[in-house]
């Protein structure tokens, strides 16, 4: 790895770039990992019997 204090600004900005592309993409998972399993469900959850 390279040193912080020793990178360029169009490093960082690069990173930076890099990494809210990063976690946008796991967000969009999430959530479409959540939706895919709530229509799998369905209404069964709300009827399942105790």
């Amino acid at each position: 790895m390279s040193d912080p204090n020793l990178e360029g600004e169009d490093f960082r900005k690069a990173r930076r770039a890099r990494n809210i592309a990063i976690a946008l993409g796991l967000a969009v998972f999430v959530i479409l990992v959540y939706a895919v399993t709530i229509v799998n469900l369905g209404s069964d959850v709300i009827h399942r019997p105790l």
